[in-house]
């Protein structure tokens, strides 16, 4: 199964199209994962032509946004648990409070936004991701995602980067 994994889109304000490198990854996907700052319901829209959607709603989004998507979740995935939180907050890193918001519950994969610095690493058993932007890279070189590969049960995170988000 192919995941994409993607966060603050800030679409139409950052871009007003999805970026080539991220729609050719999307073309072949199972599954696409957004955590937050979409800012506008059209990004979710335009993702589910691709593959299925799962998102959770991010600092930025409006309130439709919040009472489609929440600001919270858990995904199962071919017996996988995937927690998903924007990660914004007033305590602590963006990480910190991602990983916080989920202390309680068993998960194999973390996923989390709003900082747009990208992240593949596990935390003891726990895969912990950020995908960035790849729409608005800040300080970062280049814009990113993450496609993340589920296979015989393995979780597999490759970060993609690239230069140019047309």
């Amino acid at each position: 199964m192919k995941i994409v994994v993607l966060s603050d889109t800030h679409m139409p304000y950052r871009s007003k199209a999805l970026p080539s490198r991220l729609v050719q990854e999307l073309k072949d996907s199972d599954l696409i994962l957004h955590a937050g700052d979409w800012t506008d319901w059209f990004v979710y829209e335009r993702l589910a032509d691709f593959a299925p959607v799962q998102g959770i709603a991010g600092n930025n989004d409006g309130i439709d946004i919040v009472d489609r998507l929440g600001y919270q979740r858990i995904v199962e995935v071919e017996g996988r648990r995937i927690g998903m939180v924007h990660g914004h907050g007033w305590r602590g890193s963006t990480e910190n409070i991602a990983l916080n918001t989920f202390k309680e519950e068993p998960l194999d994969c973390l996923i989390y936004g709003h900082s747009h610095i990208p992240v593949v690493k596990r935390v003891g058993e726990l895969l912990v991701l950020n995908p960035g932007s790849p729409t608005d890279k800040r300080g970062e070189d280049e814009y990113s995602f993450i496609v993340l590969n589920l296979e015989a049960g393995q979780l597999k995170a490759q970060l993609v980067l690239y230069p140019d988000k047309h």
